[in-house]
């Protein structure tokens, strides 16, 4: 069986956030740790596009990033990140601890752009002002999930697009509480690992460098998160 694919991408990271975004509750998924899994996805975005280079090599910060001269992204989210790593390459861990606290607010300021969230001006207690988030009314967010689910939970070969979304949520660590959209079993769990290792199946045989990529990614945001974790 081969998934549904993907809708045609907007940023890999914007994607991720919206499969994160719970439209019922208006919260976002794993907001404790939310800036290592976004930062692993510019991260992947940057090396699918060819402006950095990964080293697989083991190393105490993780494999080291550096950017490809001459070849900046042209969008200004990815642009920044790349400046940093033209600047100076830096280990994997490195590289998605400083990048990362700056990319939840303007990513999601994307989505609510682009229609996918909505923002509410609210009350708490009849006078504290709040934003709370909403759902936008655009089918994307369920396209995403129609595409993802079938790979963790059915073992569907992915797309590449779809395989590294769903290596990615599984990395996030927050794949138990998305639930509602992909029921949480041991097996999910089995395949997600999988593929964040880069088991994709015959389907993404041929993207070898972009498996090598994303299993460097997750690792790296693994071990981070894990970080974290153990010393809140």
């Amino acid at each position: 069986m081969t998934a549904p694919t993907t809708p045609e991408p907007e940023l890999i990271a914007e994607d991720l956030l919206l499969l994160l975004f719970d439209p019922r509750s208006g919260t976002i998924a794993g907001e404790n740790t939310l800036f290592y899994t976004l930062a692993g996805a510019v991260l992947t975005e940057l090396a699918l596009a060819g402006h950095v280079e990964i080293d697989g090599r083991p190393a105490l910060t993780g494999p080291r990033v550096s950017a490809v001269a001459g070849n900046p992204p042209a969008d200004p989210l990815l642009h920044e990140p790349w400046d940093r790593l033209a600047e100076k390459p830096r280990g994997a861990q490195t590289f998605l601890a400083e990048v990362g606290p700056r990319l939840r607010e303007p990513l999601l300021d994307r989505l609510v752009e682009r229609g996918h969230v909505g923002r509410e001006k609210r009350k708490a207690l009849g006078f504290i002002p709040t934003t709370a988030l909403t759902d936008g009314g655009t089918p994307r967010r369920a396209e995403l999930v129609a595409a993802v689910r079938p790979v963790l939970a059915d073992g569907a070969e992915p797309d590449p697009r779809t395989a590294v979304l769903a290596a990615l949520l599984s990395a996030s660590g927050s794949l138990p509480t998305l639930h509602r959209d992909i029921p949480w079993s041991g097996a999910v769990y089995t395949r997600g690992k999988a593929l964040e290792h880069g088991d994709w199946g015959a389907a993404a045989a041929g993207e070898a460098v972009l498996r090598t990529t994303v299993a460097v990614t997750t690792a790296s945001a693994a071990i981070a998160l894990a970080a974290v974790q153990n010393n809140p």
